[in-house]
């Protein structure tokens, strides 16, 4: 049996790019009609590998992605990657200094860790089903709108056979099967970057993270751009190029779930957390892909005060990221769809509304998905609850958006024990992972490591 490894076969990625350079504006055409001419398959819809395997395209495969990476983008100059860059387009300033530690902020943390975890668990088992099918699971189990975990007791037999859960989660994530917080990269990320400031402090470089990476990251629990960039570490590609050699995910969604623990250990400061999540970020992201880990980082930093609402920290996430770029317009799309239906039963049409606008993105892009964050933020208006529910029920990346949200509403809510225990309990205070030390830790104790990365002077 031939192994195939999934997310970096060139083969595989030709489909990726063309699409990516459709939405980027390249002129694209004459390459995509030598790569038909072949027979090169397009972009795999939700797995990292095409249906067959095709290793006879491989060559020119290659030759392809070079090419492609080589057309001028005419987006470049409303949406770079550089942070000066970035700055030179943003009207957000440094804030005035702040002082926020004490028990208040660990708790806060502590309900931002519970909450990214239960966002997260609620998403597994529908990531990756379309969102018809999401909605169908749901009601046929009495849980629409959704209101509590997903599950297979009362759901018709011929309903799972069409709609079969995500099957690496069905086991692990069910209202039937929770035992625990199972490993997932949303959470494992989070563990890293903590690991990243209690090894490197906050001046890290974006070379310490690839350091990082390399001695406690398995490359087999890595997805999508962050494997590509580990493979070009190991083919001696330093960064920030890993993130563009044959790169067709950089402006997908694995950023923005590695942003939390930059908000988080900078409460008050948006402007230092989106600094600290972009030299993250641009490791394995270029352009929208960095903006969505700067917006997440900026926005949590403005809500672990415990002084703002979730609409300020929204703006705040805002005012750090290009204006004129897709992220910015796909963001304000989200805001001010959700103002537009803002009763608890119009939430569906706002998803359908932004599904209609942005669904040509892959599942995985940041734009669509951080369109449907602040959709979900802003409808709920802070409400835990309904803030996670409203995320994963509008499908695409259902359990990163679960995550981010969870975590942005834990910190509004400020303590753990005001987070309802039908969504705590089931965690059990316990997180399973690969991240070596960290397996089985409790999320008290991260909040009490995240704390102490908050205050270090």
């Amino acid at each position: 049996m031939i192994l195939r490894l999934t997310w970096v076969q060139p083969e595989d990625l030709v489909g990726h790019e063309l699409r990516q350079a459709a939405e980027d504006g390249r002129d694209a055409d004459a390459l995509a009609a030598r790569w038909r001419a072949a027979g090169g398959p397009p972009a795999p819809e939700t797995a990292g590998a095409s249906p067959a395997p095709r290793p006879d395209l491989r060559p020119l495969a290659e030759e392809l992605l070079d090419a492609l990476a080589s057309l001028p983008n005419p987006l470049s100059a409303r949406e770079p990657t550089s942070l000066a860059a970035i700055r030179a387009l943003t009207t957000a300033s440094e804030p005035p200094a702040t002082t926020v530690r004490g028990a208040a902020l660990r708790d806060r943390l502590h309900a931002a860790w519970l909450g990214r975890a239960v966002g997260c668990l609620l998403g597994k088992p529908v990531e990756k089903l379309p969102l018809p099918a999401l909605r169908a699971l749901a009601r046929a189990a009495g849980n629409w709108p959704l209101t509590t975990w997903f599950t297979a007791r009362g759901v018709p037999p011929e309903l799972l056979a069409a709609h079969p859960w995500n099957r690496r989660s069905a086991a692990t994530s069910l209202a039937e099967n929770i035992d625990g917080m199972p490993e997932d990269d949303d959470l494992n990320y989070p563990l890293l970057d903590l690991l990243l400031l209690q090894r490197y402090g906050r001046d890290f470089t974006t070379a310490d993270v690839a350091r990082l990476w390399l001695d406690e990251l398995p490359a087999g629990r890595t997805f999508t751009a962050e494997r590509v960039a580990y493979r070009n570490l190991l083919d001696g590609v330093e960064p920030p190029l890993t993130a563009v050699r044959r790169n067709p995910f950089r402006e997908w969604i694995g950023a923005q779930i590695r942003a939390d623990v930059h908000g988080w250990t900078h409460p008050g400061d948006p402007v230092a957390a989106a600094a600290q999540a972009h030299r993250d970020a641009v490791l394995t992201h270029t352009a929208n892909g960095v903006y969505g880990a700067m917006f997440v980082a900026a926005a949590l930093a403005t809500a672990a005060t415990g002084t703002a609402d979730v609409h300020q920290a929204l703006a705040a996430g805002l005012g750090v990221i290009p204006p004129r770029s897709r992220l910015a317009g796909a963001v304000r799309l989200g805001i001010e769809t959700a103002r537009a239906h803002p009763r608890a039963e119009e939430f569906d049409t706002v998803v359908d509304r932004l599904h209609a606008e942005l669904g040509g993105y892959h599942w995985v892009h940041a734009v669509p998905n951080a369109a449907l964050l602040a959709a979900a933020l802003t409808h709920a208006d802070g409400d835990f609850s309904r803030s996670v529910c409203a995320a994963v029920s509008g499908g695409w990346d259902t359990d990163s958006n679960g995550a981010t949200a969870g975590s942005l509403a834990g910190l509004l809510a400020g303590h753990p024990d005001r987070l309802p225990e039908r969504w705590t309990s089931p965690l059990k205070n316990r997180l399973a992972t690969s991240v070596p030390s960290f397996d089985g830790i409790g999320f008290d104790t991260l909040a009490e490591l995240t704390h102490l990365e908050a205050v270090r002077p």
